[in-house]
């Protein structure tokens, strides 16, 4: 029923009308005995056309109305079909102008016709409250349902902005605690690090390559912070900025090299099948495949531990990128799953987002995840 008064139903109404308006013609002779005639026929066949022709134009379907149901005022004795089709008219001027004053203005023309062309004896009171009814009743319908429409609408405006500001609010809380919280401490273990480069006499270079990994992680993970920050702050802001979203397709070789380097200082033994097509992935998919290799060789190292063996590999096969990381469990419990974090979630949201299926679970006596990402989303 809701639709039935949505304004871009309009043909279905008229549909409607032109109905009722047959089976009306239909009946009458069978109430009153009295036949229908060829004009009242050709001027209702008329009315009906117009509806159905021009219901994208109230405007026009209007004027048209106004003048036959003129014309059935000067010929006919009963005026009934062009009347309620005049009427109905003025209805769908009632929910389609855009100003007032063309409601009123057409308003005007129409009872002008009436009083011009009745032929009726009624006196001027029966005239005027028939005019009344005629007119008042489809305007007032016309306008509720206007009305209640717009309602609506700037009900469901003000849902949305309110969803909105409430978004804004929790990305805003959410950076508070990124940037207070977070980046406090990590920023505090840089700066720990550094200061044990500097103040511990003659370190092994082991060691010492060990503390400039850790201060170099910690620096990035710094920037990383600020950029995530940044973006809960001001999304649109940095919607346009490549450098928070992706990742020059051309530096992806040497960043999953990083990642590898990473991984081996942290004590696992990585055997690294990189393709140096993937330099020509997509700035996306290229993000994603970093992001993925960092956070599944970062799981061999903390589930598996040092003296692991981790297997990475990345192939790109036509448009489509194999990923994959199987590691031999280490010290570590044969076939324990991932847990205590939210790492494997992120990875499969992640991969979900490309078009792709993550798989993860044991193999062997230790872990494997793998994926596809696709070259176009289905």
């Amino acid at each position: 029923m809701g639709r039935l008064f949505d304004v871009r139903e309009t043909f279905t109404r008229m549909l409607l009308l032109n109905t009722s308006g047959v089976i009306y013609l239909l009946l009458v002779p069978r109430q009153t005995g009295v036949p229908v005639s060829g004009p009242q026929w050709t001027l209702a066949a008329c009315a009906f056309a117009s509806g159905l022709l021009l219901h994208r134009r109230p405007p026009i379907n209007m004027l048209a109305q106004t003048v036959l149901f003129a014309v059935a005022l000067a010929t006919l004795d009963d005026t009934t079909i062009n009347q309620v089709g005049t009427a109905w008219a003025l209805g769908e001027m009632a929910l389609w102008a855009p100003r007032g004053r063309y409601l009123w203005g057409t308003v005007g023309g129409v009872s002008i016709v009436y009083l011009v062309f009745n032929r009726q004896t009624d006196g001027l009171t029966e005239s005027l409250v028939g005019l009344c009814i005629n007119l008042g009743l489809p305007v007032l319908i016309g306008t509720v349902v206007r009305t209640t429409r717009e309602l609506g609408v700037q009900a469901e405006r003000r849902m949305i902005s309110e969803q909105r500001a409430a978004r804004a609010d929790e990305r805003s809380a959410i950076a508070r605690e990124l940037h207070d919280v977070v980046a406090h401490h990590v920023a505090s273990m840089v700066l720990r690090v550094g200061v044990a480069q500097h103040v511990l006499p003659k370190v092994d270079p082991a060691v010492d390559a060990v503390f400039d990994d850790v201060h170099r992680t910690g620096t990035a993970a710094l920037a990383d912070l600020r950029r995530l920050v940044a973006v809960l702050r001001d999304p649109d802001g940095v919607r346009g900025d490549a450098a928070l979203t992706a990742i020059d397709p051309s530096a992806l070789p040497a960043a999953l090299d990083g990642a590898v380097e990473t991984a081996r200082l942290a004590g696992v033994i990585v055997e690294a099948e990189i393709d140096p097509a993937v330099g020509s992935l997509d700035a996306v998919r290229g993000l994603a495949v970093l992001r993925l290799t960092q956070e599944a060789l970062t799981n061999v190292a903390k589930h598996a531990g040092p003296g692991s063996v981790a297997r990475f590999s990345v192939v790109l096969r036509g448009s489509d990128l194999e990923w994959e990381v199987v590691d031999d469990g280490g010290s570590s419990v044969a076939g324990a799953p991932l847990s205590g974090g939210h790492g494997l979630i992120g990875m499969r949201e992640r991969v979900e987002v490309l078009g792709g299926t993550l798989t993860a679970g044991p193999s062997g006596k230790g872990w494997r995840v793998a994926t596809v990402l696709p070259g176009e989303i289905s």
